[in-house]
């Protein structure tokens, strides 16, 4: 299974790259299919920005992996 995960626009380094935080890790993508400007959020897939997010969308889809990242968690534990 792939996942694309939202990410917000930090800086952009050219025209083909952009560098976007994910929660305070940061990681250069290829923007070659999107031109986000700084500060939009984008959902990144295999290192590619693919789509952009306006910012509430963004917040609700990381919110929906904080529960289920809780529920995995909760369920490893027994």
């Amino acid at each position: 299974m792939c996942l694309a995960i939202p990410g917000q626009v930090v800086e952009i380094l050219d025209d083909k790259r952009a560098v976007v935080d994910y929660g305070g890790t940061r990681r250069e993508v290829n923007t070659i299919y999107v031109k986000p400007e700084l500060g939009e959020w984008v959902v990144v897939h295999a290192g590619f920005a693919l789509q952009i997010l306006d910012e509430e969308e963004a917040r609700e889809t990381l919110a929906l992996w904080d529960e289920a990242l809780e529920a995995f968690d909760a369920e490893m534990r027994g």
